[in-house]
């Protein structure tokens, strides 16, 4: 089982980001999908997560409303919408996957460096 985060870099403040979630020995249909990050001397914390079985949806409240989280199951991939990124984005983001949202979540792939500058 691998999983694959893509498409972090540096953007300036007010910037985008797609982060890209790349699911291989896994069929993610059947898997709840999470991100997560951890910035430099802090915590990881969850930031967002896709439910398999209604694709019901959670997002921190430090991301709600800039941030949107979606799958795309024919492409085996998911995905993280970064919208009107601030500085304090500025992290490892990293894929996991479960059979439900949960912080411990089984599956987890290598992070990708998002840097928000100001």
């Amino acid at each position: 089982v691998q999983l694959q985060a893509s498409g972090g870099g540096l953007v300036q403040t007010g910037g985008s980001l797609r982060l890209s979630c790349a699911a291989s020995g896994l069929t993610l249909d059947y898997y709840a999908i999470g991100w997560f990050r951890q910035a430099p001397g802090k915590e990881r914390e969850a930031v967002s997560c896709i439910s398999t079985s209604d694709g019901s949806t959670y997002y921190s409240e430090s991301v709600k409303g800039r941030f949107t989280i979606s799958r795309d199951n024919a492409k085996n991939t998911a995905y993280l919408q970064m919208n009107s990124l601030k500085p304090e984005d500025t992290a490892v983001y990293y894929c996991a996957a479960d059979l439900v949202c949960t912080n411990g979540m089984d599956y987890w792939g290598k992070g990708t460096l998002v840097t928000v500058s100001s």
